[in-house]
């Protein structure tokens, strides 16, 4: 059983050059077949879910779809499970999908979070990647949240874009600042094989910042972010004490969560699967009442301790060294006394977790404690 449901909507007004989720163009027919597969989905899957404590619907962009497609799909959320009196209900937005109206019709429906996809308040930068809003588009959106209540705003942004200097990218943590929001997710752009991004990069067309400018653009935003009083709690998120992402956390934790959708991953005792990202045989096998499975893998001890390790160095609490002990038999402080040393973990008698400089190295942490752990 899971308390913790994630729809993936597919749609896009335009796909980013860094994006390699699953998304297409927005039209309102298949809009209408996918609003009854998931809803199919979900019937389908009514068995594996207790009572929900947090609800992400993500995408894509799903405020491409009208409000009352999403409102229709939170009704059937609310009629197919039970809901916990204090959910976290969240949804993505892209600033040029939502307004007053919509975001009020969205808070109507039960959403209770809004994660704004800002990704930056440059124009330049919003252009380059290929983004549909502008800068004030953002200042907008999150303004007419405030005006609709909405008592719970994450920002996303990217750092690390071609062309962007230390200075834009303090005025954008700045910026996000001044915005006030509960929440705050910092990203680099990462260009991902088979993405725009990536084909413009490799043909020297595009260059991201150097190494050390990266890393010193991380660090800018962490200090900058915690001194405006926000908690660093996972290696790229922010939050006001107490507004820390539910959701993300379950993830971050191994929790088990179902994922209903094209493409939609879902984690259940011991097993992991993902559906179909054809969407068009998404539709088909719903339509036929069956569930659009197209992975089904159970997870071994050692892929199970593996990713205890890298899912839990990703929050800034670290690793739970009595839980290591006693669940998996490990001897965490022991394997890290090597990274203790070199000064990329730290050890406290309660938690193992990554260092300022671990952050930055961390792919090489976790491959050395998988190494010194046996773990292949």
């Amino acid at each position: 059983m899971t308390n913790a449901l994630y729809i993936h909507v597919p749609f896009c007004v335009k796909k980013c050059i860094y994006c390699d989720f699953l998304s297409v163009p927005y039209d309102e027919d298949l809009a209408l077949e996918y609003i009854a597969a998931v809803s199919r989905e979900l019937d389908l899957r009514k068995e594996r879910v207790g009572e929900l404590r947090t609800i992400y619907i993500g995408g894509g962009t799903p405020t491409t779809l009208p409000a009352p497609a999403l409102a229709r799909l939170l009704r059937k959320i609310q009629e197919s499970f039970r809901i916990a009196p204090h959910a976290e209900v969240t949804i993505e937005a892209n600033p040029g999908t939502i307004d007053e109206e919509k975001i009020g019709a969205l808070c109507d429906a039960g959403i209770n979070r809004l994660s704004v996809g800002a990704q930056a308040f440059n124009d330049r930068d919003l252009r380059l990647l290929g983004r549909i809003h502008s800068g004030e588009d953002v200042i907008n959106a999150l303004g007419a949240a405030r005006y609709s209540k909405v008592g719970n705003i994450s920002i996303d942004l990217i750092y690390g874009i071609p062309g962007q200097t230390m200075e834009g990218w303090s005025h954008a943590i700045a910026t996000a600042v001044e915005l006030s929001p509960e929440h705050i997710s910092a990203y680099e752009l990462t260009p991902e094989k088979g993405t725009p991004l990536h084909g413009l990069i490799e043909q020297g067309r595009l260059k991201k910042p150097d190494e050390e400018t990266i890393i010193d653009m991380y660090c800018l935003a962490i200090d900058a972010f915690c001194n405006a009083g926000f908690g660093h709690y996972e290696i790229s998120n922010f939050a006001r004490p107490g507004f820390e992402c539910r959701h993300n956390l379950n993830y971050w934790d191994r929790g088990h969560y179902l994922g209903v959708g094209p493409g939609a991953h879902s984690f259940i005792g011991g097993r992991r699967t993902r559906n179909t990202a054809d969407i068009g045989k998404y539709l088909e096998t719903l339509a036929r009442d069956d569930l659009a499975i197209e992975e089904d893998v159970e997870i071994s001890c050692e892929e199970a301790i593996k990713e205890y390790i890298f899912l839990g160095l990703r929050k800034t609490e670290g690793l739970n060294i009595r839980e290591f002990g006693e669940n998996l038999g490990i001897d965490i402080v022991t394997a890290s006394e090597p990274l203790v040393r070199d000064g990329l973990l730290l050890s406290d008698g309660s938690h193992v977790r990554l260092t300022r400089r671990g952050i930055v190295l961390s792919n090489t942490v976790i491959t050395e404690l998988f190494e010194r752990l046996e773990l292949q």
